[in-house]
């Protein structure tokens, strides 16, 4: 165990979390800032929503990205024996990081996006297979809803509920991020319930259609 690695893995993550792709790409190429604009939030969704899909994946790739190479810094930088529970600890952390930068980004005024893209990225990395069944959550409830929001919510929540009863675990660190996972949406979402209990809140899509 390396704890200076560890450390400077953790830092990584955080500024590599910290960059905010929505807010960039926004301003480089259309002079919008993404937070004044949809529902205000510095993520995937509100740029698809403001600034179309062209705009809008290469966001998302970038923060699915970002997620995925955090959580493996500890990893790349030798943090913990290969295979050892400590080093899925450290990575968990990392991933954690990563999700605060997006959140609270250092580059963006700490105004940031909700971090769902970000949260897929680290799971990746942490459980793949896990990652494809909560993203098949994702996308069921999206196909059956158009709501980003409210599929956003059923994957994160699907994620300790998959890791529980499906896929265990011996890392109790990672069984408690999954928990933190689910509650990060829930509270990063309730705006998004409030509009969505008011009947408020909008679809990305109507059968395949952007509305």
């Amino acid at each position: 165990m390396n704890i200076l690695n560890a450390g400077l893995a953790f830092l990584i993550a955080y500024i590599l979390g910290s960059i905010p792709a929505a807010v960039w790409m926004g301003k480089w190429f259309h002079n919008v800032d993404v937070r004044e604009h949809g529902s205000n939030n510095a993520g995937a969704t509100n740029v698809i929503r403001v600034l179309g899909w062209g705009t809008g994946i290469p966001v998302l790739l970038f923060d699915l990205a970002k997620g995925w190479l955090s959580t493996m810094m500890p990893v790349f930088l030798n943090a913990a024996d290969a295979g050892s529970g400590m080093l899925v600890n450290f990575q968990v952390a990392a991933g954690l990081c990563s999700i605060a930068g997006h959140i609270y980004p250092l580059f963006a005024e700490f105004r940031g996006g909700k971090g769902v893209a970000t949260m897929f990225g680290a799971l990746l990395a942490l459980q793949p297979l896990l990652t494809v069944c909560c993203f098949g959550t994702f996308i069921i409830v999206l196909l059956l809803t158009g709501i980003v929001s409210i599929s956003s919510i059923a994957a994160g929540i699907s994620f300790p509920l998959f890791l529980f009863i499906i896929f265990d675990t011996p890392s109790l660190f990672l069984k408690i991020f999954s928990i933190i996972v689910a509650l990060i949406l829930i509270v990063t979402h309730h705006k998004n319930i409030k509009r969505l209990i008011k009947g408020e809140e909008k679809k990305l899509i109507t059968f395949g259609r952007k509305v």
